[in-house]
């Protein structure tokens, strides 16, 4: 059985991987990965430091009472 609208699907198809392909070479040449790799890095490195635990215990109202229950 033969798709009634094919060739209209096939359309779509094309414009949707030359609309993608086309953002991709964008960020390629204007070095959004290396930025958003950098600021990974960053945001990792700070997650990871001892301020940002200080900071997660401040803001967690809960954190007395999670202790006790793996406490008891």
């Amino acid at each position: 059985m033969r798709m009634k609208f094919l060739d209209w699907y096939l359309k779509i198809a094309v414009g949707a991987a030359l609309i993608g392909g086309s953002m991709e070479l964008f960020m390629i040449k204007t070095g959004f990965y290396d930025k958003v790799t950098v600021l990974e890095s960053e945001k990792r490195a700070w997650e990871a430091s001892p301020e940002a635990q200080a900071v997660r215990d401040a803001l967690n109202p809960w954190r007395k009472h999670e202790a006790e229950r793996k406490s008891s």
